[in-house]
C-alpha cells in the first residue's frame, strides 16, 4: 500500500495525498510527506528526540492541527525530523515522538508555511484512512 503521493497542479502550494490501515499509519504517512517537502529526511539524523502532543475536535481537524503543529516545531527547535513514533492516538488528540538534528542549509528543501484549507480532506476509507493536503510554500 502506498504511503504517500504528490499531486502537482499547484505552482504555489504543495499537495499530497496521505494514506494509512490506521489512524496512526496515516498521521505518521502525512507527517513523513510534510517532511519529505521540508528536508531531505534520508540524510536527516534521527538522533535527537521531541515529545508533541496536539489536539483537535475530529479526526479532520487533528490531521490539519498536527500537520500545522509540526510546521511549527520544525521552526521553534530549528530541528529537521526524519522518523515519527506515535505513541497515543484517538479522534481528538495525538501525541508522538519526533526524531531528528539541528537544521542545515544542505539538508533544507522547501520552506513551508502553513496547511491550507484548499482541496483539504480527511476521509475514512475501504482501506483505512487518506488524507489531501496542501501546503503553502
Amino acid at each position: 500500500m502506498q504511503k504517500y503521493k504528490f499531486i502537482n497542479d499547484l505552482t504555489s502550494d504543495v499537495l499530497f495525498e496521505a494514506y494509512g490501515k490506521s489512524l496512526k499509519e496515516v498521521f505518521e504517512n502525512a507527517a513523513l510527506a510534510l517532511f519529505s517537502v521540508i528536508c531531505q529526511i534520508k540524510k536527516v539524523n534521527p538522533k535527537d528526540i521531541e515529545e508533541f502532543e496536539i489536539k483537535g475536535d475530529n479526526e479532520e481537524e487533528l490531521m490539519f492541527n498536527w500537520l500545522q503543529g509540526l510546521i511549527a516545531i520544525v521552526d521553534t527547535e530549528q530541528k529537521f525530523f526524519s522518523k515519527v513514533e506515535i505513541e497515543e492516538i484517538d479522534k481528538t488528540h495525538v501525541t508522538a515522538k519526533l526524531y531528528g538534528e539541528p537544521i542545515t542549509p544542505e539538508k533544507g528543501e522547501t520552506v513551508v508555511k502553513a496547511v491550507t484549507n484548499y482541496k483539504y480532506s480527511f476521509k475514512k476509507t475501504k482501506d483505512g484512512y487518506k488524507a489531501v493536503v496542501s501546503l503553502d510554500i
